[in-house]
């Protein structure tokens, strides 16, 4: 009879060992813990459209570039005046025009508030899937890291400006080939006595 007291006196011991450990064990880490995922990036442009052909940027103090892709396959500007263009300047702006990233949309923003009233800059662009996007672009945010821009179905928006500021400075500095570029004006001096 002592002994099977003993053994069961030590099988209530292990019991309550066994049901100690297995309600104050630490708990496991889940390894599948959700990780957040970031929203996937936008851009301005959509790859299906192809890529760009003729890219005309005005300015709204009345200055335009025009370039376009000739028969050739070759950039040629167009405007302001018809001559060869920078093939490495113009290729290195337009080449990343599909890359413009969206940074945010802005739903029910007046328009004269950013500069979309009377656009600062309008992109006109062709692109070799016979689609032609204009883009109005007004002033740069407060942060100074996009523009306030309209898609030609009214949408505004906030771009990166990164691609667009190379493309502005055509209006100021035209991707003229330099054998091309148009002489700056000579002053005439009077001579006469």
């Amino acid at each position: 009879m002592r002994r099977s007291a003993g053994i069961y006196i030590l099988l209530l011991v292990i019991l309550t060992g066994l049901y100690y450990y297995l309600n104050n064990r630490p708990q496991e880490i889940d390894d599948e813990t959700p990780v957040p995922t970031s929203a996937p990036t936008e851009y301005l442009f959509s790859l299906d459209d192809g890529l760009p052909t003729r890219i005309r940027i005005e300015s709204k103090e009345g200055e335009v570039v025009e370039v376009a892709r000739d028969a050739d396959n070759a950039w040629v500007l167009i405007l302001p005046t018809e001559a060869s263009a920078d093939q490495g300047a113009v290729e290195a702006a337009t080449s990343q025009i599909t890359t413009i990233r969206v940074l945010d949309h802005i739903p029910d923003l007046k328009k004269d508030v950013v500069g979309l009233d009377d656009p600062e800059f309008t992109f006109t662009i062709q692109f070799t899937g016979e689609v032609e996007r204009i883009i109005e672009v007004g002033v740069l945010t407060p942060t100074g890291s996009g523009y306030y821009a309209s898609r030609d179905n009214g949408e505004t928006l906030i771009v990166s400006n990164t691609v667009l500021d190379s493309l502005i400075g055509f209006l100021s500095d035209p991707p003229y080939l330099e054998a091309d570029a148009p002489f700056p004006p000579t002053l005439e001096v009077d001579t006469a006595p």
